[in-house]
């Protein structure tokens, strides 16, 4: 499985901006997603998880009301709006596929990664 992760750059705060992750390979259908990020000197953090039938999701604190994520299985993507940017969201963000189905929170139950879009919030 192959996931390609696109849409970061550079924003002000406040704008939004649109995650995509295409996979290819493997039964997409069948994965949970997340999304998470790194930003520099820290750790990987989780942002959004939705499960592979795409009914239940969950976010951090940190972001919840702001970002939304979304997949579509029938094209293989899984998307994050991220509305209300902060400077604090700036990272590289990367998207992941579990092939036990659900959506986790810990690094350590994803299979597959992408490589990683830059998002930099300025003040």
């Amino acid at each position: 499985v192959q996931l390609q992760a696109c849409g970061g750059g550079l924003v002000q705060a406040g704008d939004s901006l649109r995650l995509s992750c295409a996979a290819s390979g493997g039964t997409f259908g069948t994965y949970g997603m997340g999304w998470f990020r790194q930003a520099p000197g820290k750790e990987r953090e989780f942002v959004a998880g939705i499960r592979w039938s795409g009914v239940v999701s969950n976010y951090a604190d940190s972001v919840k009301g702001r970002f939304a994520i979304s997949r579509d299985n029938g094209k293989s993507t899984v998307s994050l709006q991220m509305n209300s940017l902060k400077p604090e969201d700036t990272a590289v963000y990367y998207c992941a596929a579990s092939r036990a189905g659900y959506s986790s929170r810990d690094v350590g139950n994803y299979d597959y990664w992408g490589q990683g879009t830059l998002v930099t919030v300025s003040s």
